[in-house]
């Protein structure tokens, strides 16, 4: 009698499978020729082996060859079918079966779990009770299994409850596949009950479900507690063990504790199993250890793209950019075929360091492996584009995302809201509401963004709402924006209300109320929310002073800003930028110190920018220097040559000094230059509608009533005091021209419309695309007093608050 194991098996079928076949058929006439309750046991060892190493076609012609079979030759065909996915084949078969026990229920239920057939599954469990045939132990962890694998919560819930009635509650097997099915299902607390109430030996299946339980919770302090206590137990860690507690440490940068597990792995054995080094090389990345990392990978005897992915990523987020492009060459030159993870931080990486052509060769190799179908890597696509700046690759590229999500929206919301392009942003937001997208804190605080820069103060706070709505406002980063937002709309007592609201504040918080209380005209304000933030503890940056120097500006603190400027260095190590010589230019020059000013322009341990020169300019053409002023206005024609500003400056300088030759020589230069100044625009938000004003502008609908509004404002405030400044008005005119010219102004324009529209005791607020003239804002301090309005207008330098006769902005022109 020939006995045959499957390493016979085996080795006959790969060398000859007509070998093969001829070796079952005499095992087989053998064993009929016994016909013996032996050959029969022969016979079902036989098609047992050859279902466990997959050769179900054979099992199925030794099964049907069979003269004899009993409820283990059926039992394990069932299995074969089902285990190997065929599921139909296992319930047709199943159908046929004489006599069908718990062993035969249970293969099938199985098989349709394994395979994530969630209603077969589930049917076959209700009729096989129905039936009177119990489950088994391994029934019930069947069921619990696809629970665990599709987040089944109530599906779970139905077998716990069944557990507890039938008593299969206190077997080891079943408890760990309640366990792993809470935790799976996030319910991580009953998990953490059912194990605490399991017996005290616990195996380390158990221990591994609460350990990965935890950490896939976030509960990563309490994984690694459990993770402590399996070992104190004494009960071994293994290669699923190991993976969970490296993610929690991972989560929380946990490195000495990920390093202690480390030398668990080695000093167990499973240091050369894939997933445990690809989460050792996940979790020393992610700790911000690379080079341990970097180690780790290397060590491993086979590429994983899991791993080589974890390392690219580590180093996009420790800024090692150039790192994480030379390992993507790498995978790449090893043939290892990058996937949907390994494409966006790449991706990343060139759009950080404005890599275009690489990227977009990149790009090609992701269209030909066929990724760009990929809603995960087409997103980055659409990132990378825009943040280089290329709009219409970025749009184009969103156009072809099939299914877009919150993250394809807020990439190209961003996109265009960090490219200046602050309109086409609120208007993809409005698109992105009405295709039924939720809001994230990224696309929100995009969008306050633009809504600062647009100043469109309504649109922000029905943004607002929507924040408290979706339970938004909670988020450091939307809180930062609405409070940037509402002190870019003038409304600085509203950002202070969301300031104080906040549960966590960080300097990005304090440096917006400080920087909005400076532009708002509250400098002093500025000063004392600086000291508060320094009492919490929380340390100054770059853009904090910027807005400290500039609140010292306008309120002409000039000791302050001197004692500000000095403590950047000395006391927080930060290096004055040219933004904050050119804002200390700008403090000593309204108090008319310009020879100080000179001073600290020749200091600069860098080339003083035209950001300095112009505010140096400025100065000089406010107090008549003209000598030190032609010096300002030459370097900084060198360095902007197009820029119509200086020469703007310029020639108001010397039209204010009666050198109206020279005034004239440099507007024929512009001219000759082709350089025109930018067309002033002003603008009134009503109703959610913005309108617009030029010079002089009769496109309005309702221009009538604003020129007759204008003429009865320029007849009030001259009857209060006003007396229109020349100065301001363009030098080729006659008088009576000249003060019609300076009449309608746009801002003046917008104030009559502002009138005209908004309810009285309600601030009007308009804002200017450039500085605001001399002769408008004298003009809205008396419309001010006269109109008994409070009139806020924002221009690029600062906000204007206009109360009574009186300007927040210190009266400097």
């Amino acid at each position: 009698m020939v006995k045959l194991n499957s390493r016979i098996l085996n080795f006959a079928h790969n060398a000859n499978p007509q070998l093969f076949k001829l070796i079952i058929e005499f095992s087989y006439t053998t064993y009929s020729i016994v016909g013996s309750t032996h050959s029969r046991f022969e016979s079902n060892r036989l098609l047992n082996e050859l279902s466990k190493s997959g050769r179900v076609d054979e099992a199925r012609q030794l099964f049907d060859k069979m003269l004899v079979r009993d409820e283990f030759t059926w039992n394990t065909m069932v299995a074969a079918y089902a285990n190997s996915g065929r599921l139909s084949d296992a319930t047709q078969l199943f159908s046929e079966t004489p006599i069908k026990t718990p062993i035969t229920w249970s293969s099938l239920i199985s098989g349709y779990c394994r395979h994530e057939r969630e209603t077969e599954a589930f049917r076959l469990f209700w009729q096989m009770q129905i039936e009177g045939q119990m489950p088994s132990q391994f029934t019930l962890g069947s069921v619990l299994r696809l629970c665990s694998m599709l987040g089944l919560l109530q599906r779970g819930e139905q077998i716990h409850g069944y557990t507890i009635k039938t008593g299969f509650d206190s077997s080891d097997f079943v408890l760990t596949g309640l366990v792993d099915m809470y935790a799976k299902c996030k319910h991580i607390l009953e998990a953490e009950y059912l194990f605490g109430m399991s017996p005290d030996s616990k195996n380390n299946v158990m221990w591994t479900a609460m350990v990965t339980g935890y950490s896939q919770n976030g509960e990563c302090f309490k994984a690694m507690k459990c993770f402590r206590a399996m070992r104190s137990e004494g009960v071994e860690s293994n290669q699923f063990t190991f993976p969970g507690i490296l993610t929690a440490c991972a989560a929380v940068s946990a490195h000495g504790f990920g390093a202690q597990v480390h030398g668990c792995i080695v000093r167990s054995g499973f240091g050369a199993n894939v997933f445990v080094q690809s989460a050792l090389v996940d979790m020393y990345a992610k700790c911000g250890d690379l080079a341990s990392a970097k180690t780790a990978l290397e060590n491993m005897e086979a590429d994983d793209v899991v791993s080589w992915n974890s390392m690219i990523v580590g180093c996009v987020r420790q800024g090692h950019l150039e790192d994480a492009l030379i390992l993507f060459e790498k995978m790449h030159a090893r043939d290892m075929k990058s996937d949907s993870f390994t494409y966006p931080s790449v991706l990343n990486s060139f759009a950080v360091l404005k890599e275009i052509e690489n990227a977009k060769a990149v790009h090609c190799l992701i269209i030909k492996s066929g990724f760009e179908a990929y809603v995960l890597v087409a997103n980055a696509l659409v990132d990378m584009y825009a943040k280089q700046g290329n709009l219409d690759w970025a749009f184009r590229m969103f156009d072809l995302i099939q299914d877009k999500d919150v993250i394809s929206w807020t990439s190209l919301v961003t996109g265009y809201a960090h490219n200046g392009s602050h309109g086409k942003a609120l208007g993809l937001f409005c698109d992105m509401r009405i295709a039924g997208i939720d809001l994230d804190q990224f696309v929100v605080a995009s969008v306050l963004s633009a809504c600062a820069e647009l100043t469109v103060l309504e649109f922000g706070q029905q943004i607002h709402a929507n924040c408290t709505k979706f339970g938004l406002q909670s988020s450091l980063s939307v809180d930062n924006s609405l409070v940037t937002m509402y002190a870019k709309c003038g409304c600085i007592e509203e950002a202070n209300r969301v300031f104080d609201a906040m549960r966590v504040r960080n300097v990005i918080s304090w440096t917006a109320l400080i920087v909005g209380y400076a532009q708002n005209g509250r400098g002093r304000d500025s000063l004392k929310f600086y000291d508060k933030m320094i009492a919490t503890g929380t340390n100054p940056d770059f853009i904090t002073f910027i807005g400290l120097l500039f609140a010292c500006s306008h309120a002409g603190l000039v000791e302050n800003g001197r004692t500000y400027f000095k403590s950047m260095d000395k006391v927080f190590g930060i290096k004055p930028g040219p933004e904050h010589y050119a804002c200390m230019i700008d403090l000593l020059g309204r108090s008319g110190k310009l020879k100080e000013a000179e001073g600290l322009v020749n200091q600069m341990t860098m080339e003083p920018d035209a950001t300095v020169w112009k505010a140096l300019l400025a100065a000089c053409r406010v107090h008549g220097n003209v000598e030190l002023g032609e010096k300002a206005a030459k370097n900084l024609l060198e360095l902007e040559p197009f820029n119509a500003v200086p020469y703007v400056l310029l020639s108001n300088m010397y039209s204010a000094a009666g050198r109206w030759e020279d005034a004239a020589r440099v507007r024929r230069l512009m001219k000759s230059m082709g350089i025109s100044k930018e067309p002033g625009c002003s603008w009134i938000e009503i109703n959610s509608q913005v309108n617009r004003f030029m010079s002089e502008d009769r496109g309005h609908p309702r221009t009538a009533e604003i020129y007759s509004k204008l003429d009865e404002i320029m007849i009030l405030i001259k009857e209060a005091g006003y007396v229109p400044d020349m100065n301001f008005a363009l030098q080729d005119m006659d008088e009576e021209g000249k003060e019609i010219g300076l009449a309608y102004h746009s801002e003046k324009l917008a104030i009559a419309f502002g009138l005209l529209t908004v309810p009285p005791g309600a601030p009007i607020r308009i804002f200017k695309n450039l500085r605001v003239c001399g002769d408008c804002h004298t003009a809205m301090k008396y419309i001010s007093r006269v109109f008994l309005r409070h009139i806020i207008l924002r221009d690029p330098n600062c906000f204007h608050h206009f109360k009574e006769g009186n300007c927040s902005c210190g009266d400097y022109w």
